[in-house]
């Protein structure tokens, strides 16, 4: 790699809710070259088999590394963090980051009690990750699948971008907009009302809330209303992408950091990670990190400069991918490519 050329980071997801993960790369380290691939054509991932999603996997993480050349791969879905980082980590040679331990990180860095909540889609939830992200760090983890709400992310049921900040006033929106974000609030209220219901009865104090699936960023100002005062709402997706600057951070600076794959030979692993450490924002820099953040800052798009280079993938449904992928994105995703991985 020439001092001229920006490494590349490779971010990976079932489908395109992990273009979050990659927002929030784009704010921290805006200099890098990104690859995205979303395994469109065989989502949804939870209704598979682990040796199943670990082979489905496995394969895009070599595409991102042996054919787009990234050397740094962050896993943007929840599925293929929990059931087959393994998996990944021993198909490639390069670092590998998951979006769940940076999740339970975040929590027990927000949490006085020790007692969270996590909300997911049914696989996440099934495959029991979270929780026990959460016990390891000696944390009580309760979760909760709420399968209305990735839907209503993509059918635009959330609050737009534009109106976050004002979200009290409802500001800019139209009587059908109005009427679709009630809908979407209504749901977020009864699952959340459930959620805490059950931690009540079995007499937790939770003062924590995981947001377990990429979609839910685009919910956050929606979910931050209802739940309870004091609440701290952690982003996973931000939580990830704090997680891999510290990462890089460490691993330019030699110290080590937890990471079962196996790595690229040192001196190249060395120069390269130090690239990446030079190319985050001064606020993020190496003696200045912070702990994993647990909010979101406010529009990231505005703050990512427009020379960004990012190259989009997806293996089936490109139009549906350039229609949807700039909400999550919040800005153009271009032109999505096709690529084919095979069965």
């Amino acid at each position: 790699m020439s001092q001229s050329t920006p490494p590349t980071i490779g971010v990976f997801d079932s489908g395109f809710g992990g273009l979050t993960v990659l927002r929030a790369l784009i704010h921290r380290l805006p200099r890098a070259r990104y690859a995205f691939l979303g395994d469109t054509a065989r989502l949804p991932y939870g209704s598979k088999s682990r040796r199943t999603i670990a082979r489905y996997a496995a394969q895009s993480a070599r595409f991102l590394v042996n054919e787009q050349g990234a050397e740094f791969l962050v896993i943007a879905c929840n599925t293929a963090s929990a059931l087959a980082l393994d998996a990944i980590q021993e198909a490639v040679s390069v670092p590998v980051l998951g979006v769940i331990e940076p999740g339970a990180h975040a929590a027990r860095a927000a949490s006085r009690t020790g007692d969270v909540l996590v909300i997911a889609t049914d696989a996440t939830v099934q495959s029991h990750a979270y929780a026990a992200a959460c016990r390891a760090l000696g944390l009580q983890g309760i979760e909760k699948a709420c399968p209305l709400l990735v839907p209503l992310v993509e059918e635009g049921w959330n609050l737009p971008p534009t109106t976050t900040r004002s979200f009290g006033a409802n500001a800019g929106l139209t009587p059908p907009q109005a009427a679709q974000v009630a809908v979407t609030a209504e749901v977020i209220r009864i699952y959340l009302a459930e959620l805490t219901a059950e931690a009540a009865a079995q007499g937790l104090n939770p003062d924590t809330l995981v947001l377990g699936c990429t979609h839910y960023p685009l919910l956050r100002p929606l979910i931050e209303a209802a739940v309870p005062p004091g609440m701290k709402v952690i982003d996973s997706a931000e939580a990830a992408a704090e997680a891999a600057v510290q990462s890089f951070n460490g691993r330019a600076s030699g110290r080590e950091e937890p990471n079962r794959g196996r790595r690229p030979p040192a001196a190249q692993a060395a120069s390269a990670l130090r690239q990446v450490a030079e190319l985050a924002l001064p606020q993020v820099a190496a003696s200045a990190l912070p702990q994993v953040a647990a909010s979101a800052p406010p529009q990231v798009a505005e703050l990512a400069p427009p020379q960004v280079e990012i190259r989009c993938f997806a293996t089936d449904s490109v139009e549906k991918f350039e229609r949807l992928g700039s909400r999550f994105l919040e800005r153009p995703v271009g032109i999505v490519e096709l690529v084919d991985l095979g069965g």
